[in-house]
């Protein structure tokens, strides 16, 4: 791959500076997991998963992992440098995945390195579980436009992890980064640029907090020779030079401009932007009470201007997850969170795509007329699961691009919470209409239901280990119907 002889110096060098510079020693964290996989494996199995559930069972699952986090901020007596007084810290992780069914996989999600300057700035190189926007990240359908529903991306990145200033009445967060899509796709050696910024209007210990924020991510870069004509691509290679990515990164339309390179700009990036944008403009509130709290939030979508001229506004992902702050019931059920989610993207601007603001639609989500494998990584969808790879419907559904159902409505429920103290339980279930897409829409609506519920619980003889297990259906027009189960065991522990 074109960016092993960078990424590679770049962990090795952080790698050997920080271990030769660390003040003491700090335990490993380590996580083991062995799982058994059913025939069928449903969609909420698979959904959100970062990639590592294979798509046809059956099939065992063998996971091991390692991290070593940044220091606790608890100072320790032995401890010759304060962490209140380091400036610099450092940690690293490391996954890897054995999937052994019809056939044998072995997948990398996490292998990364990161180095911490003060309380919030952070800098990271490899590939880390990551979801972007304003979202509950654990019970819901998926973000928009990062759902942590494809293998993690190879990536260099500078952020800060937390809003800054800390304890003032307005903080902000974000990151930069540059990444690097897999090469087994139409268009190789792909880049990724990605950004956000959040900000947060009320002090971290107020009952009330309100936050927006915008991601933005992007495709460009590449070269193929399977793209037809001079229209959509020139010399096999889609813009890459310095100048292009600056245009990448403000997301600078070219329909105006006169000084362009016509030997290496096609009609198709003239008349558009470089790359292929998207991403959220994100809105929510938090209200901590005594004994519940509330956190509601609302992701409006755009892709191809249509928010900008406020065409799509109907299009977006909308939450409202309710948490149970009690005490823990020892004697009985105990519901911990409740989540309600509306998704709808079956807006895009409208039918009709034309220069002016009114009428400024037809932004056919994840499919692209150059990266025609879509928002995807390894053929699965880099944001919300809800919207198809066309490979993953019923055969006699129309198949266009890389999705072949971009406008849905999704109604979603998330449920988790606890029996005696004891066993832990999520229930996820979710209802979708399902019409296609503009280019080709299905000749009827099609509905849907999937639905998971998982069930685990400590193993009381063996110190931090945990079982589990969940059974998974779909039912309806889109997916094949079946049922299917995950049984695992966990075993995470320090050495």
């Amino acid at each position: 791959m074109t960016n092993i002889p960078f990424y590679v110096p770049v962990l090795s060098s952080l790698l050997a500076v920080f271990t030769a510079t660390a003040q003491s020693t700090r335990s490993v964290q380590y996580q083991t997991e062995v799982g058994f996989y059913s025939v069928s494996i449903p969609f909420w199995l698979r959904a959100n998963q970062y990639g590592l559930v294979p798509s046809q069972g059956p099939a065992m699952t063998l996971r091991q992992g390692f991290s070593r986090p940044y220091r606790s901020p608890v100072i320790k007596k032995n401890d010759s440098l304060p962490v209140t007084k380091r400036r610099i810290d450092w940690g690293w992780g490391l996954e890897g995945v054995l999937n052994a069914g019809y056939s044998y996989k072995f997948l990398l999600p996490v292998a990364y390195i990161k180095v911490k300057f003060g309380n919030s700035l952070e800098v990271w190189a490899g590939r880390r579980r990551e979801i972007i926007g304003l979202v509950d990240s654990t019970l819901s359908s998926g973000s928009y436009a990062w759902s942590g529903n494809a293998l993690p991306m190879t990536k260099l990145q500078i952020g800060l992890t937390d809003y800054v200033p800390r304890n003032a009445l307005f903080g902000i967060k974000g990151f930069y980064a540059h990444g690097w899509f897999e090469n087994d796709r139409l268009v190789n050696h792909v880049l990724l640029h990605q950004k956000a910024l959040y900000g947060r209007l009320g002090k971290p210990n107020w009952r009330f907090k309100l936050y927006t924020g915008i991601n933005h991510e992007v495709m460009w870069s590449g070269t193929t020779n399977q793209l037809p004509g001079n229209a959509v691509i020139k010399n096999n290679q889609l813009p890459n030079q310095f100048s292009d990515y600056i245009n990448v990164v403000l997301a600078r339309p070219l329909g105006n401009r006169t000084d362009l390179d016509t030997s290496r700009i096609s009609n198709f990036d003239h008349e558009n932007r470089i790359g292929n944008h998207l991403g959220t403009v994100d809105l929510a509130l938090e209200y901590i009470a005594r004994s519940f709290s509330v956190f509601a939030y609302r992701q409006n979508i755009y892709e191809d201007g249509s928010l900008f001229h406020l065409t799509n506004l109907a299009d977006g992902l909308n939450g409202l997850r309710i948490r149970n702050r009690r005490p823990r019931n020892p004697n009985g059920l105990q519901i911990q969170d409740i989540l309600l989610e509306y998704l709808f993207t079956q807006s895009q601007g409208g039918s009709l795509f034309l220069e002016n603001d009114a009428q400024r639609g037809r932004d056919n989500y994840f499919n692209h007329s150059q990266y025609q494998d879509g928002w995807s990584r390894y053929g699965l969808t880099l944001g919300t699961p809800f919207i198809t790879p066309s490979a993953d419907s019923r055969s006699g559904l129309p198949q266009y691009g890389f999705t072949n159902n971009n406008r849905v409505a999704v109604m979603h429920l998330g449920l988790s919470g606890l029996i005696m103290d004891y066993f832990r339980f999520q229930l996820k279930a979710s209802y979708s209409e399902n019409i296609g897409t503009y280019e080709i829409p299905f000749l009827n609506p099609v509905y849907q239901f999937s639905g998971v519920l998982s069930v685990s619980s400590p193993v009381r003889v063996l110190k931090g280990a945990t079982a589990t297990a969940s059974v998974a259906t779909d039912q309806g027009v889109l997916y094949e119907n079946s049922m299917g189960f995950y049984l695992g065991f966990r075993k995470d522990g320090l050495f």
